[in-house]
């Protein structure tokens, strides 16, 4: 862990001078363990290189906007990182549902992602997006590991539970979004999270070579062809 720690902490600072930015999306499971998860990934990090944000509801004068506008405004600049908490995708994994969508909505925000996340591409943003998944099983016994703690009940709300209830149907949604806005410039990267070790391993692993990828094609190269 620190050995990919200290790797991620390199590669920061190849990115900021290359000038290529990166976002970070985390989306899974209630009680899959982003926070831990995410709480590894920055530990190391240069704090004035990256920003965090926890997305949660729209607010009142958010609902008065194109639905993206509030995402727009937390895209970093080239070279930074912006690592996500929740994101964009609460539209049709929350909303859907809640049976807040109807289906022409439904279809038509993942058209507005994929036009989203395909302008980002398109001007040296690199994206990668994490899933984290747990069973129905797992996900039960850390709900109810975390009710029976004082310092981490407040963490558990109703709509945890609720989204225990219909794990079944929130599947058949997630299964939508990974098939419809998988792509080779904004990929899914699908993290088992049963175990949490393996979980934080495998997210580093797959977040620095994706940032090794991608600066392949944005460092400078001297004028023997090395970089």
């Amino acid at each position: 862990m620190p050995d990919l720690q200290q790797h991620l902490h390199l590669l920061q600072r190849r990115c900021r001078k290359a000038e290529l930015a990166s976002i970070i999306v985390f989306e899974g499971w209630s009680a899959c363990g982003k926070g831990k998860v995410i709480n590894r990934l920055t530990e190391r990090l240069e704090p004035r290189g990256f920003s965090l944000h926890n997305i949660v509801a729209p607010r009142t004068h958010e609902k008065r906007m194109p639905w993206l506008g509030r995402f727009w405004s937390k895209i970093p600049k080239w070279g930074e990182m912006a690592i996500f908490d929740g994101s964009w995708y609460r539209r049709v994994l929350l909303e859907e549902l809640e049976n807040k969508l109807t289906d022409a909505e439904y279809q038509t925000a993942f058209n507005d992602i994929r036009s989203f996340e395909n302008a980002l591409a398109d001007d040296r943003y690199l994206l990668v997006k994490f899933f984290l998944h747990i069973n129905k099983k797992t996900q039960k016994k850390r709900l109810k590991k975390l009710e029976s703690d004082p310092l981490t009940e407040w963490r558990v709300q109703e709509k945890d539970w609720r989204q225990h209830r219909r794990y079944d149907r929130y599947l058949l949604v997630i299964e939508d979004m990974l098939r419809l806005t998988d792509a080779g410039s904004a990929p899914w990267v699908i993290v088992e999270a049963k175990n949490q070790r393996w979980a934080r391993v495998k997210v580093l692993e797959s977040l620095c070579d994706h940032l090794e990828r991608g600066l392949q094609k944005f460092e400078p190269k001297d004028n023997n062809g090395s970089k």
